[in-house]
């Protein structure tokens, strides 16, 4: 969708906002807004070349999707989410999840078998050399991708918001020494278990997952509390591109 121009050269009206929305939304999953980071409304809207209105509109829908918070005579920032905030999460995550994983293993196709042994292979590789952050990345790939295999596109929906509010506790835990490893064989368990068409082994698998990762989220909060900001000029240059 195209969006008008002002005089001033900016972009407005509903492509504008759908730009600046999903500027700000990889920006913020990226970890290039840190939790608890201003979100200046001028200087963001400099920088995406979009108008303030246009702006306004974007972080009002980042707010209905639980990634941005409006503080009461300070502006926007980036939303923290608690430890026990991402717990109730995984709660929630664990039975749409279990759902998609039994619908998974029920219609999945020989390709997509093949393309679920494939990511398995992918993350035991990543482990054994160790690459967390790729792990990390693959990590997500598999529960995307069980849930894509679903078809439960009501399921998907609210999914994609759950992980949306959850990616740095998933990152950072993936950064944990010995979470990997622990973490591998249940990643493994349910990449085979939908790969072999065993819905109720692959039900029980993602919720054995989930719980472990309850768990590892209450031994200790991954969560960096200080608020302090990403590196300004890395992110000014990275949303710059994206317009």
């Amino acid at each position: 969708m195209s969006a008008a121009a002002t005089p001033d050269g900016l972009r407005a009206g509903e492509g504008a906002r759908i730009h600046a929305f999903g500027a700000l939304r990889q920006a913020i999953l990226s970890g290039d807004f840190a939790p608890g980071q201003r979100l200046v409304e001028e200087e963001l809207a400099g920088t995406l070349g979009v108008t303030r209105q246009s702006l306004r509109a974007a972080l009002l829908d980042l707010t209905a999707e639980g990634l941005v918070e409006r503080i009461p005579n300070r502006g926007a920032r980036v939303r923290v989410v608690s430890t026990e905030e991402a717990v109730a999460i995984t709660e929630c995550r664990m039975a749409l999840e279990a759902l998609c994983a039994a619908k998974a293993a029920e219609r999945i196709t020989d390709e997509e078998a093949t393309g679920l042994r494939e990511l398995a292979e992918n993350l035991q590789r990543a482990v054994t050399e160790g690459n967390p952050v790729k792990y990390s990345e693959l990590n997500r790939e598999l529960h995307r991708r069980v849930i894509t295999i679903s078809g439960q596109t009501v399921a998907i929906g609210l999914l994609e918001r759950l992980h949306a509010q959850l990616v740095r506790h998933q990152f950072q835990l993936a950064l944990r020494p010995g979470r990997p490893e622990v973490s591998l064989a249940e990643h493994l368990d349910i990449a085979y278990a939908v790969a072999e068409r065993r819905p109720g082994d692959a039900e029980r698998a993602i919720r054995h997952h989930l719980a472990s990762v309850i768990v590892a989220l209450r031994a200790g909060d991954p969560l960096d509390r200080t608020g302090s900001p990403s590196n300004s000029a890395l992110t000014d240059a990275r949303l710059t591109h994206q317009h």
